[in-house]
């Protein structure tokens, strides 16, 4: 029987490249020039930092860009609140990776209310579809990338 997984994973090495080529970018922007300004990526978290919250902003679409032409979905990064103090401000934005399970009963809830004729199961941070035909699980995946769930998705291991 065919299957397929649905996964929500980033691209390591693109997503390190993306942060590699937003600090060259802080390096040789004028309104950055002599400011203390930098991205750090370490343990599943992007660290920005620069001296006023105006400056980290900044940066945040600088981040968002990179990832957008490393065609990395920004909205698998979750900012938290922004830290501020005399001579810095910071903020965290969380990597998010694998399905988490309420976005995954959020898929198998859009695929039953559609009633497509396939067998969907949660198996740790992925859903597998099981489908009788090629072409159930096709549509399957083109009605998925219709709908926005709110994170972004990839589809793996599709076998006949």
């Amino acid at each position: 029987m065919p299957t397929f997984d649905i996964v929500s994973e980033i691209d390591q090495h693109e997503l390190n490249n993306a942060v590699d080529q937003a600090n060259r970018e802080i390096t040789s922007r004028f309104d950055f020039k002599g400011v203390e300004a930098s991205f750090e990526y370490k343990d599943e978290k992007i660290t920005l930092v620069a001296p006023s919250d105006f400056q980290v902003q900044q940066m945040q679409d600088i981040l968002n860009s990179k990832l957008a032409k490393r065609n990395i979905d920004i909205r698998c990064l979750d900012y938290q609140k922004m830290e501020t103090n005399l001579s810095q401000a910071r903020i965290v934005a969380l990597v998010k990776q694998g399905l988490e399970t309420e976005s995954a009963k959020k898929i198998i809830k859009f695929i039953k209310d559609n009633k497509y004729k396939v067998q969907t199961s949660i198996q740790a941070d992925q859903v597998r579809v099981i489908g009788k035909q090629r072409d159930d699980l096709q549509t399957v995946i083109s009605a998925l990338k219709a709908e926005d769930l709110g994170v972004p998705l990839q589809y793996k291991n599709f076998r006949d």
